[in-house]
């Protein structure tokens, strides 16, 4: 029995992004508002994966590297950002991996950042 092929998700690992980000690729961070405040990438757009359907208009029209925790949650928003034709890959490890390879995060609480 055959479900049918689903397209690859776009994915890069930590080692795969330029540091720092390049110029002309947003970040949009999918994860929820109390992990967003304690460690995100600084200048990242951050609309938590629920939200994404309804603020569909404010995720960037650029090249965009789309983050979670671990890369499951960013996964499924590149999934469907790209069936609405954005131009989306998922960062593989998530903030776990950015962390762990000492990539330069920013906090909201006023305590150094850290992935929650």
């Amino acid at each position: 029995m055959s479900f049918g092929s689903r397209p690859a998700i776009p994915t890069v690992t930590v080692t795969g992004v330029p540091d720092p980000v390049p110029e002309g690729v947003q970040v949009l961070d999918v994860r929820e508002d109390v992990e967003w405040v304690h460690g995100h990438i600084a200048g990242a757009t951050h609309i938590p994966l629920r939200e994404l359907p309804a603020r569909l208009e404010e995720v960037p029209d650029t090249r965009t590297l789309v983050v979670c925790r671990v890369g499951a949650r960013s996964a499924q928003a590149v999934g469907y950002l790209a069936q609405h034709g954005h131009d989306v890959v998922n960062l593989e490890g998530g903030m776990l991996e950015w962390e762990a390879a000492g990539r330069p995060m920013v906090s909201e609480t006023g305590s150094p950042p850290q992935v929650v």
